[in-house]
């Protein structure tokens, strides 16, 4: 799919810059010098995303921002500012302002902050709808069997109540495109939409993520900093992963619920909020709370009403409708045209465990489309399916820090063996604690006696996914 970025800034070097490092064949950049010429754009070209430097020949970047708002609010707008308009910035973000970046940009930090405005504008703009037998929208909840069938009758009882809902599943299966789907259906769907990856986040930065910060609250809290609780007054606020999440931020998030209060980190003053939250896990909360690592209170007021995403191992015949979908969605992309696939094809996709469900289905077809040819998708075109792994097989020696990887180190003459073993014996520690704790990161870093900040990092460094243990 296109997306299109809108740049309104009168300096030419940043419109040039922003051209050269985010056009690309699926990124269109569009530019414009002053106010009155961006409006324009925005009016014509209806833009994903749109920057504003807050300082305008014509007009203030915040008058600006308010006129694209009348346009339309659903745009999430980045505003780029000198440090002489921090206050400015402040206020575009109380207003509803997605993020600020200060001069001079920093290429990595604005691309990290792209992408998220994308997907979040992807998520309020585009609204989910049931695929037809011949349907390759984006975003599309595809799938007849049983257990779907419930998932979109709760969907349709739940959209239009101002009522907190928590969505269950494993990784993969679905749950950011239904809480897109019951945002669209509600009647908060003209109001701001906010989305929050508890677990992407490390603790330290969870809290200020979703409540803000005043200045001077902790070491690096150098100006204030408005909230995504915050910004989604009037609106919802999806909070992924919510299961992540650590004591200290599951009670204000408990006080939000109870009484629609908050207080922003570092300050005293109580903040009323109006927001829906939509809350989604791919833990069994009801565990993580007789283990004494969720909070019992919150999970009864987030599950006021809870809708159970199914695995695809347990959708009937929906693997082969989700197959054929991903197939007619990609094959112009990949310039092919395969629309259907050969049985034994389907009996090979049937056979595998399907850990990472939809969104690894997904990714197979894209994998597949491209050595594919013909118009059948044949079985040696599928990529190797790698064994689950809670699967029990049989483990290979070389995986383990053992005698024999020692010694065959010492003979290779390496001069790196202490670093090699302990990231030998790291990988086997995490990979069992993982499988028993079905990946629940929480429990493993308690059971580890080390932080979750601590084995984010480790596993990151490892190569290691923890959503690949969910059971």
């Amino acid at each position: 799919m296109m997306q299109s970025l809108l740049v309104i800034d009168d300096e030419a070097p940043i419109l040039k810059a922003f051209e050269r490092a985010f056009s690309s064949d699926t990124t269109t950049v569009l530019t414009a010098k002053n106010a009155a010429d961006g409006e324009a754009v925005f009016i014509d070209a209806k833009p994903d995303v749109v920057v504003i430097d807050l300082s305008l020949p014509d007009t203030s970047g915040l008058e600006c921002f308010k006129r694209l708002r009348e346009i339309d609010p659903r745009v999430p707008v980045i505003f780029i500012t000198g440090h002489g308009t921090v206050e400015s910035a402040i206020e575009a973000t109380k207003l509803g302002a997605y993020d600020y970046l200060f001069k001079p940009l920093e290429l990595d930090e604005m691309r990290t902050l792209l992408d998220k405005a994308f997907n979040l504008s992807r998520m309020v703009r585009v609204q989910p709808v049931l695929a037809d037998e011949e349907d390759t929208v984006a975003d599309a909840i595809v799938g007849r069997c049983h257990a779907m069938k419930e998932v979109y009758k709760a969907i349709g009882r739940v959209a239009s109540q101002n009522l907190t809902v928590l969505l269950q599943g494993e990784s993969g299966t679905g749950k950011e495109v239904v809480a897109q789907a019951i945002y669209h259906h509600s009647a908060r769907s003209t109001g701001p939409f906010q989305a929050i990856n508890c677990a992407a986040i490390p603790d330290a930065l969870l809290e200020s993520e979703i409540f803000g910060h005043e200045k001077g609250a902790f070491t690096d809290a150098h100006r204030q900093r408005i909230g995504k609780l915050e910004q989604a007054d009037k609106g919802t606020l999806f909070l992924d992963e919510v299961g992540d999440m650590s004591p200290m931020t599951q009670a204000k998030v408990l006080r939000v619920l109870q009484d629609q209060t908050f207080e922003r980190v570092g300050g005293n003053t109580p903040i009323k909020v109006d927001a829906r939250i939509i809350a989604a896990t791919n833990h069994d909360l009801k565990q993580l709370v007789s283990e004494g690592l969720f909070r019992s209170d919150l999970y009864f007021r987030l599950s006021v009403v809870t809708i159970q995403l199914p695995p695809l191992r347990e959708r009937e015949d929906d693997l082969r409708v989700l197959s054929e979908y991903f197939l007619r969605k990609y094959s112009n992309e990949f310039g092919k045209d395969i629309r259907s696939l050969a049985p034994e094809t389907l009996e090979m996709l049937q056979q595998y465990h399907w850990p990472g469900n939809v969104r690894e289905l997904e990714s197979v077809m894209k994998q597949s489309l491209l050595t594919a040819r013909g118009s059948i998708l044949l079985p040696e075109f599928l990529p190797s399916l790698a064994a689950h792994p809670n699967a029990s097989s049989a483990k290979n020696d070389s995986e383990y820090l053992t005698e024999s990887f020692i010694a065959d180190r010492l003979e290779s003459g390496t001069d790196n063996l202490h670093a090699e073993a302990i990231a030998k014996a790291e990988t086997q520690l995490f990979r069992q604690v993982l499988t028993h704790t079905s990946g629940n990161q929480l429990k493993a870093a308690t059971l580890l006696g080390i932080s979750r900040v601590t084995l984010r990092s480790k596993l990151k460094s490892l190569g290691i996914e923890a959503s690949d243990f969910s059971s």
